[in-house]
């Protein structure tokens, strides 16, 4: 039988967060805290938080995830996502802890054509601010710890916990029914539902997983796709347009092609994450009524 883990959660409120404290809890002792409890850049909170719950794993699902907002703010975009996964390691490797870091699949050009996917191995180049950020998160957690840390870099996040794209369709399309959206119908990636990403987590940590993983949904859709999949299962009329990046200019640069292989997950035969399709299909089906109330459209 698996021993009970102590597991110290940063990033806690977030979407990805509040998923990893739901999933984790029933079978491990977790420790949760949002940013206004721990600033992970700042090594005497970290070391006050590790000394007291003593962790065996540390999980950072902290950042500073607004892509254009790094933009205008790069100071804050590296203070979290590259200065604060640095504190966490070191402070990790003093007290013997386990990191688990999540990073992002921002961290590629996204040049290669859709559908060829990148793995692990595939040489990065972010486009963006926080993109740059992230990558030097992942620096700063190999250089302290090399290939002790468990580093997953995922792909456009969803789920109830935090806002999203699909929330974000959803209050425009609630706010103004006859309103027709354009949706960038050329970027492609893998739609990750967060519960599946948090369960997928909790496989590697309970395997004691090291190195650099991918983990999202299988498969890949556009923006487009998503949405028109997404209101469809609500089934909720909208009138979606196709149109290419070029006709929607946002103060930073996404990868046209970021869709992420699980190689590794499959090759070690830890893999739970499932189609993007089967995942939206059952989070609109267990929080469909709950999206609806939050972004204005009523419900019990």
């Amino acid at each position: 039988m698996l021993s009970r883990l102590r597991i110290l959660i940063t990033g806690a409120k977030g979407l990805l967060g509040c998923e990893l404290v739901q999933v984790l809890s029933p079978a491990h002792e977790v420790a949760a805290f949002g940013r206004e409890e721990l600033d992970i850049s700042d090594p005497r909170q970290v070391e006050a938080a590790l000394a007291r719950y003593r962790p065996q794993w540390l999980v950072n699902a902290a950042a500073f995830t607004r892509v254009d907002a790094c933009e205008s703010d790069p100071e804050l975009a590296f203070r979290v996502n590259a200065a604060g996964p640095e504190v966490l390691a070191r402070a990790a490797a003093r007290h013997g802890v386990r990191l688990l870091h999540i990073s992002t699949d921002y961290v590629f050009p996204g040049d290669r054509p859709a559908p060829l996917p990148y793995r692990e191995t595939d040489p990065v180049g972010p486009l963006s601010v926080y993109g740059h950020s992230k990558l030097a998160g992942e620096e700063a957690v190999r250089g302290v710890l090399g290939e002790e840390g468990l580093i997953v870099r995922t792909a456009w996040l969803y789920g109830l916990g935090g806002p999203n794209f699909l929330k974000t369709m959803l209050r425009l399309a609630l706010a103004d029914p006859g309103r027709t959206l354009r949706v960038v119908d050329d970027q492609h990636g893998s739609p990750t539902w967060a519960r599946r990403l948090a369960e997928q987590l909790k496989e590697l940590i309970e395997a004691d997983a090291r190195g650099l993983f991918h983990a999202s949904a299988e498969g890949h859709c556009t923006w487009y796709e998503l949405a028109t999949t997404f209101f469809e299962l609500l089934e909720l009329p909208a009138r979606l347009v196709p149109i290419p990046t070029r006709d929607y200019p946002t103060p930073a640069r996404r990868p046209a092609n970021s869709i992420l292989d699980n190689r590794r997950l499959r090759e070690l035969g830890l893999n739970v994450m499932r189609p993007w399709q089967e995942d939206l299909e059952e989070f609109v089906r267990r929080s469909g009524a709950a999206l609806m109330k939050e972004c204005g459209g009523g419900g019990q």
